[in-house]
């Protein structure tokens, strides 16, 4: 079930969205900061919601 959590851009979809899972964050890789600042990609929290699976 989805929730109203506010997304950060480097998210695909809302968390706890069926088919999707937290990974690292690709621009800062992890850390949260790009450049000494809070990365813009994932909000600082180092990581970011993607579809999972295949097929």
């Amino acid at each position: 079930m989805a929730t109203d959590a506010p997304q950060n851009p480097g998210d695909q979809a809302p968390p706890s969205t069926p088919g999707t899972g937290e990974t690292v964050c690709d621009v800062c890789k992890g850390t949260g900061k790009v450049d000494g600042k809070e990365c813009e990609n994932c909000g600082g929290t180092g990581k970011v919601i993607e579809g999972i699976g295949g097929g």
